[in-house]
């Protein structure tokens, strides 16, 4: 007569499940490794605030250190101009306008709303952005 050996399913599922996982995060410990956070991405800087077209009070910043806080600002300040002197293209002056290099525009009104940009300039890589204050 032959001893039967009890047969735990419960047990075995577990030990392949444990078996797998180890294998998933072994795999995505090492695909991280060489890997370092982006340095492209710089924390934006605070600029202080200025006004919109319309006289809406809005937070300037710049997401790079290289543009000074008075440029920034004279750049969305320039733009505001601009729109009140209707050389924006577009419906609503919101069309992009050229100010000193940098290519600004105003966001549409329900993204606005949504994330509460009001407007961007961009040169390069480096954007200036105006954000309604709340």
């Amino acid at each position: 007569m032959q001893v039967r050996r009890a047969y735990r399913p419960h047990r075995e599922q577990l030990l392949i499940s444990l078996g797998l996982a180890g294998i998933v995060i072994c795999s995505l410990a090492v695909s991280a490794c060489g890997h370092s956070p982006s340095t492209s991405a710089s924390k934006p800087v605070s600029c202080g605030t200025g006004d919109t077209a319309a006289h809406v009070p809005v937070t300037i910043s710049v997401n790079s250190a290289s543009v000074p806080c008075s440029a920034a600002k004279t750049i969305e300040q320039d733009y505001a101009v601009a729109i009140r002197e209707g050389k924006a293209p577009g419906a609503g002056g919101s069309g992009p306008v050229k100010i000193s290099g940098w290519t600004c525009s105003a966001f549409p009104t329900p993204e606005m709303l949504k994330t509460g940009d009001a407007s961007k300039c961009v040169k390069g890589t480096t954007e200036i952005l105006a954000t309604l204050n709340t």
